[in-house]
């Protein structure tokens, strides 16, 4: 088989693009969307929850596009992002009055999922503001947690897709490229954790991550019909020593290369970062090296 592009783990050959020139053929007045969904369907390309992986379709199509290989037809239309709108004009009154004093005396904890609630606008607000890397629209699976203190925010969480090759990671599971192909959607990514500035509470950061990763699995099974085994994250040694994701029991497994997922020339183009992870049920391996 002759491979014309390898796309998130996907090895498109001459013959597929050849059967994607037909399909835009058949379907002259189809927009990109819509090729990439009859597309989908023709391939019987769908993410663990049956879902169609549209998105990563288009990415697909695109870079075919790209390269010369096919010729999709025009942008039609390009949607507002309301986020970019709101974000400079949209307020959310807080009491920020400092919170001080012992984890114990803090009171009862609760963490809420919130994606797909009123409370997301919140979330995403407080990072945008709080958070040093700003907000991210996240793209494939992803939760977002509220911690809460008798009802005042003092923490945020956003668990997004692992990406997929991390070499101290992939060391650490023993997982070869076909179990990562088949099973990545069975880790997680914390891309970003927040203690808001007024909850001023020592230990408050890494009781929250104990709890958290305790109810994620749980959480992610809701909304996506299936666990998470292994919680991952990078930390930036220029700015934290990933305290707190010590004291959780999380280990740290080595150090990135630098190159970030869409490298090209084999040279650091980003600070390097270490890698940590958590795996978040003991049989853990069993599950990342399993085939369908």
């Amino acid at each position: 088989m002759e491979e014309v592009l390898r796309h998130r783990g996907r090895v498109v050959s001459a013959t597929d693009v050849g059967g994607i020139k037909k399909l835009i053929a058949k379907n002259p007045d189809a927009s990109r969307r819509e090729l990439s969904k009859k597309l989908c369907e023709e391939w019987d390309w769908r993410q663990p929850n049956g879902a169609l992986r549209d998105m990563v379709c288009r990415g697909l199509m695109l870079a075919l596009d790209r390269a010369g290989h096919i010729q999709l037809p025009p942008v039609r239309y390009r949607p507002p992002n309301p986020f970019l709108e709101k974000r400079h004009r949209e307020v959310i009154e807080l009491d920020e009055t400092p919170i001080v004093g012992s984890l114990a005396g803090l009171g009862p904890l609760e963490l809420r999922q919130v994606r797909r609630t009123p409370d997301e606008k919140r979330f995403d607000r407080l990072i945008e503001t709080h958070h040093y890397l700003g907000y991210t629209q996240p793209v494939g699976e992803h939760l977002k947690f509220l911690a809460y203190a008798r009802e005042r925010p003092v923490a945020c969480f956003a668990w997004s897709s692992a990406p997929r090759h991390i070499g101290p990671r992939d060391a650490f599971i023993g997982w070869k490229q076909w179990h990562r192909r088949h099973n990545l959607h069975l880790l997680a990514y914390n891309s970003r954790f927040l203690i808001l500035p007024w909850a001023r509470v020592p230990h408050l950061a890494s009781h929250l991550l104990g709890r958290m990763t305790r109810e994620l699995s749980a959480e992610w099974q809701k909304l996506y019909d299936h666990p998470i085994y292994y919680a991952e994250t990078f930390v930036d040694p220029e700015r934290f020593r990933g305290t707190c994701y010590r004291a959780a029991n999380w280990v740290s497994l080595g150090i990135t290369t630098g190159r970030g997922k869409a490298d090209s020339t084999n040279k650091a183009n980003r600070s390097k970062k270490y890698v940590m992870g958590l795996p978040l049920a003991k049989a853990f391996r069993e599950h990342l090296v399993r085939l369908p």
